[in-house]
């Protein structure tokens, strides 16, 4: 089956004259100019319209390439016919790595003929052991089948109320169960080790006191993603928000906030401790700055080493976190913890987030953990304690094949 091209551009790029002159078959024209006018909707949410664009080109691919059907035609069995489809996708929608949607072309925006709507990946782990992608191995994770469902659900009922269609067909499957598995009790925080997360840090500062022009970039990054739970979406520029210097500000009580724009663009203080103030003035001193930040400080939080303005490409500073990770994993080795090594092959920069979370609950009141996170209730954070798994092992801890006899 050949594989489809890309429709919908970055937000910057897309607009409705290129859909229109893209999609060929005019049958099916109107769905996507209606997908266009659902996804514009989001321009003042990045991480929400990538999601959303994703799942709903996936749908309009399968509609034209593979059921031969319009929005308007789809019913409830079209909806898991199609649930099946991106579970076992054909080999030539399946892609071995990331590639942009569209590249510069004799300036104009050209479809990439290398990107795929599916993306087969294995665990950083394996890909150290110098094993490889495969799309046999292509599977569709839980979480990822739980947003299709609610993605496609919003955007029909979306399409219902432009009265584009006359009914709902993710809404009529009732069973649900089937596609996604129900998780029994609180599913496993991904976070370091504490020793993991002391390494990980001394090898920063490290680097930083070897490498400052390289490496007092990394420290900073990883002081802010730990200590104020940061997502990495947090610490670059884009369209919706650039982190300055004057978002850390001081109140009349002369404590020290951060002000930043999260999921959902949510914008949301954040209590600065000691401990970032103190790395927010030594990256500040390193940049020739004052010690700390005036209400007029307009300059980016974390400026581009080369080049002017601030930095807004999320790969850059995985990168540079990952190089970080890897001399950890290396130190770990030298020392003889060989499994925390191995573990932390497998850490993604999301970790950090998680790792500040799950040390801060074990000592600060919840609610603050939860204001400072931006979770939406305290339900979320409750899933970062993990007390009473603690105490659940210790009482089965003892446990016999058989009972002790009495004498």
């Amino acid at each position: 089956m050949k594989a489809p091209i890309p429709v919908f551009d970055n937000l910057e790029h897309i607009n409705a004259y290129d859909i229109a002159t893209r999609v060929s078959n005019q049958t099916y024209g109107d769905d996507y100019i209606h997908a266009f006018n659902f996804l514009r909707s989001y321009n003042g949410s990045l991480g929400t319209f990538i999601s959303y664009r994703r799942e709903i080109e996936r749908l309009l691919h399968w509609c034209t390439l593979v059921a031969q059907k319009t929005l308007k035609d789809l019913k409830r069995q079209d909806i898991e016919d199609f649930i099946h489809f991106c579970q076992k996708p054909p080999k030539s929608w399946i892609g071995f790595y990331k590639t942009p949607r569209f590249i510069g072309e004799n300036g104009t925006r050209a479809p990439n003929p290398k990107w795929r709507p599916f993306i087969v990946t294995i665990p950083k782990a394996a890909y150290h052991l110098g094993e490889r992608p495969d799309p046999k191995n292509f599977e569709l994770s839980q979480s990822s089948i739980k947003d299709m469902f609610a993605i496609l659900g919003s955007f029909y009922n979306y399409l219902l109320q432009e009265e584009y269609v006359y009914m709902n067909p993710v809404a009529l499957i009732r069973q649900k169960s089937k596609f996604v598995r129900k998780v029994q009790g609180i599913p496993k925080i991904r976070r370091l080790s504490e020793r993991q997360w002391q390494y990980v840090i001394e090898t920063a500062e490290e680097m930083a006191k070897t490498h400052p022009p390289l490496h007092e970039r990394t420290f900073f990054i990883m002081s802010a993603l730990y200590l104020m739970y940061l997502r990495i979406s947090e610490l670059v520029a884009s369209p919706r928000w650039t982190p300055l210097m004057n978002h850390f500000f001081k109140d009349s009580d002369e404590n020290w906030w951060f002000t930043t724009v999260g999921k959902g663009n949510k914008q949301r203080q954040i209590a600065v401790s000691d401990a970032m103030l103190e790395a927010l003035k030594r990256w500040r001193e390193f940049l020739e700055l004052a010690p700390l930040p005036a209400v007029s400080d307009l300059s980016p939080l974390l400026p581009k080493a080369k080049g002017q303005g601030p930095i807004s490409d999320s790969t850059h500073l995985r990168k540079i976190i990952q190089t970080c990770f890897n001399e950890a994993i290396e130190r770990l080795q030298r020392d003889g913890h060989t499994e925390e090594a191995d573990s932390l092959m497998a850490a993604t920069v999301h970790w950090l987030r998680h790792t500040g979370i799950s040390d801060d609950v074990k000592h600060r009141p919840r609610e603050h953990v939860r204001d400072d996170a931006g979770h939406g209730s305290g339900a979320i954070t409750d899933k970062y304690i993990d007390v009473d798994l603690k105490e659940r092992h210790r009482t089965a801890k003892d446990k016999q094949l058989q009972e002790t006899k009495r004498l």
